[in-house]
Order: structure tokens, then C-alpha cells, then sequence
């Protein structure tokens, strides 16, 4: 049964010689790797060297301190609150006497925590911040997990070193 009228008949030819014996496409073959032979590679070596993220990247969190060592964090929630996957927690306590060097208001955050695996990285938290307290890094990717009890980042984790300190390009 027909379902149409439009039929093609397609015939072919006779092969040639050098047809019959592959050499068109062993010769299309050989230049195709020569041609990508003499190419420079697309891939790079991972380990030894690292793609270049961009301004933009917004990878690993981490909270800021001032000149002083100071941390900036005031607890004030905003961050938690403007994350739209409430992926950030905290617990804020007032500063104690003898501790004006290490907090630099009067309330800080005794316990900040991350759930890295709810975290969708939008930056919001960066925004919100009035004290430019927490920043995602565009230098450093987030590491890989292992285990349940590594995906959620507490002070000990986030809290930026003295001796390595965040800057990017354009800050004072």
C-alpha cells in the first residue's frame, strides 16, 4: 500500500577503482589527524594548571575581617535572610569584655554556618551584607565533598586567615 505519489528512486553508480580500495577516505582520514595534529590543544592539564574563573565566578564563601583581624560579621541576618535557598544560619551573642579584638561591633555571630549543599551560589549574601562580611571567592573553587559532615561550613572553615587575606582587584 502506497501512502503517497512522491517516491524517489535513488541508483548508484558504479564504484571506481580507488573507491573499491578506500583511498579517498583514507587520504580524508590522514589529513583530518594531521590537520589536529599540528594543532594547539583545547584541553588543559587540570592539576598542574588552572583555567582562569573570571571576576564574576562566585565559588568559595568566606568571612571577611578588618585591618585590625577583627571580624566584620555583626550577625545581623540579612545574608540568611536574602538567601533564597536558606542555605545560611547563625546564632548572634554579645561581646564580652576582652574581646574587642576580636569582634568589631558589640554583637557578632558565635555560630555562622553554611549548608554548601543547598548553597545555589547567586551572590544575594554578598549583596545583603551592609559589612561587607562574607564574600564568594572568584579565585577558589568549592572542594569536593566526601562525606555528610563536610557539607555544612562553620567559623573554623569560613572565617578568612590573617597571613592569607581575600582581596580582588579594585578593592582598597
Amino acid at each position: 500500500m502506497k501512502l503517497s505519489n512522491k517516491t524517489k528512486v535513488l541508483e548508484q553508480g558504479e564504484m571506481t577503482l580507488a573507491e573499491r580500495m578506500y583511498l579517498p577516505a583514507i587520504v580524508g582520514g590522514m589529513a583530518t589527524t594531521l590537520k589536529h595534529f599540528f594543532s594547539k590543544p583545547v584541553t588543559i592539564r587540570y592539576p598542574e594548571q588552572k583555567r582562569y574563573l573570571g571576576p564574576v565566578y562566585r565559588g568559595q564563601h568566606i568571612l571577611k575581617r578588618d585591618e585590625a583581624g577583627a571580624e566584620r560579621c555583626t550577625a545581623c541576618g540579612l545574608c540568611a535572610v536574602a538567601c533564597p535557598a536558606e542555605a545560611i544560619s547563625m546564632v548572634a551573642e554579645e561581646r564580652k569584655a576582652g574581646e574587642e579584638t576580636l569582634y568589631r561591633e558589640e554583637k557578632y555571630a558565635k555560630v555562622y554556618e553554611v549548608n554548601m549543599l543547598r548553597c545555589i551560589f547567586c551572590g544575594l549574601c554578598e549583596e545583603a551584607c551592609p559589612k561587607e562580611a562574607i564574600f564568594l571567592r572568584h579565585d577558589t573553587m568549592v572542594p569536593v565533598f566526601h562525606q555528610r559532615d563536610e557539607v555544612i561550613w562553620g567559623k573554623d572553615k569560613l572565617v578568612e586567615k590573617m597571613d592569607h587575606r581575600y582581596l580582588r582587584d579594585g578593592w582598597k
